[in-house]
């Protein structure tokens, strides 16, 4: 072993923890291994942000920040924080004379940092609102289209509205695209269920889209790559963060809304009647009706709700009642972790609210029951 490979032997012994004091980091302790706060390159991660995206693992002797992309061990945490390359960071870590730029230098580089950072954002922000522009021209060119294929699609399943709701919509002849290479390539042309998702200022970010195969009422259109690999059947278009699809008007004040992740699922429900009076809204996935959860020792999902997230999904304010829909055909923990921190979330939003979940029996989802009982009728 040679004197550089020493040297930098003894500097990954060095506690982790200890190097983060040395470096002045600002952290607290989320898990028993895991200390957070912002990042010493980017400055994520700070008082009104995300706070675990930087953090260091102390018994793994590693960091890492989910925004920058910035992660290593000891040295590499030295070079993020002063800015300097390996040898010097080396030096600097073992208390050695080494040249360490002056703090213009340091401010300099974090300007360039904020200002990639910022340029970023702004191309999100352009994409984002694309996206959103490309489901509304979606939503409108489905207008006044023929119903029966989403109809007889929902129809096979059970599901037959006293009122089809405005909500949805059918397309005759949708592309099914995916970005290959950096370029669109369609895979399938069919006809497809349209459902506008909703903010809570009842506008429309996004549309999701299931293709159906009309040879088989209530199934999926079977979709596949290149490589024979079977492709998801469902697509969302736009921002659906915040949003819900609408299957029935917003609940009256002092109302019941029931919410369950899909169309079928919610709209189930909607047709076996579980809340005469109820307003049905589907949730478009688990992560929406969740939101970010915050990290508790020993815990995947603790259903904790991570309140400093502000594009989660959150119900009228003046309700009584939330009730989400729990399918048995998941993983029951996860799932159920991730409805409890959608409810806690609603009810810091509305003191008093009762919020619960209320679970399919046996296993099953509730389309499993609501198409039970039509073969039994």
């Amino acid at each position: 072993m040679n004197f550089a490979d020493d040297r930098l032997m003894r500097a990954k012994q060095i506690p982790m923890r200890e190097v983060a004091d040395r470096l002045g980091l600002s952290l607290t302790r989320i898990t028993a291994q895991e200390w957070a706060g912002p990042c010493p390159g980017c400055g994520d991660g700070g008082k009104g942000k995300r706070a675990d995206r930087f953090a260091i693992n102390t018994a793994r002797g590693v960091f890492n920040c989910r925004k920058c992309g910035a992660a290593g061990d000891q040295v590499a945490l030295v070079s993020l924080a002063l800015g300097v390359a390996f040898k010097p960071a080396l030096a600097h870590l073992m208390g050695e004379r080494e040249a360490i730029p002056d703090p213009a230098a340091q401010e300099q580089r974090r300007r360039q940092a904020a200002a990639q950072e910022k340029r970023r954002a702004e191309v999100e922000a352009q994409m984002r609102a694309r996206a959103i522009r490309d489901a509304r021209e979606i939503w409108t060119a489905a207008e006044g289209q023929d119903l029966r294929p989403a109809q007889d699609y929902l129809a096979g399943r059970g599901i037959r509205f006293a009122a089809w709701p405005p909500t949805l919509r059918c397309l005759a002849a949708a592309p099914y695209t995916r970005k290959i290479g950096g370029s669109l390539k369609t895979f399938h042309t069919g006809p497809c269920l349209v459902a506008a998702v909703q903010d809570g200022a009842g506008r429309i970010r996004a549309v999701h889209r299931t293709w159906i195969d009309p040879a088989r009422p209530g199934s999926k259109a079977q979709i596949f790559d290149d490589q024979g690999q079977a492709l998801p059947a469902k697509l969302v278009r736009g921002s659906k963060k915040g949003g819900a699809i609408r299957l029935t008007p917003a609940p009256p004040a002092f109302g019941v809304l029931i919410m369950g992740e899909g169309i079928e699922t919610t709209a189930s429900a909607l047709v076996l009647g579980a809340v005469p009076g109820a307003a049905y809204w589907a949730g478009v996935d688990l992560g929406n009706m969740s939101g970010r959860m915050i990290k508790t020792p020993g815990a995947r999902y603790s259903g904790q709700p991570d309140l400093e997230d502000l594009e989660a999904f959150v119900p009228p304010r003046d309700l009584s009642r939330l009730i989400f829909l729990m399918d048995g055909d998941s993983d029951p923990a996860a799932t159920r972790a991730r409805l409890l921190s959608g409810l806690r979330r609603a009810c810091v939003q509305t003191p008093g609210l009762r919020a619960e979940i209320v679970a399919a029996p046996g296993g099953r989802d509730f389309n499993d029951i609501l198409t039970g009982e039509a073969n039994h009728e």
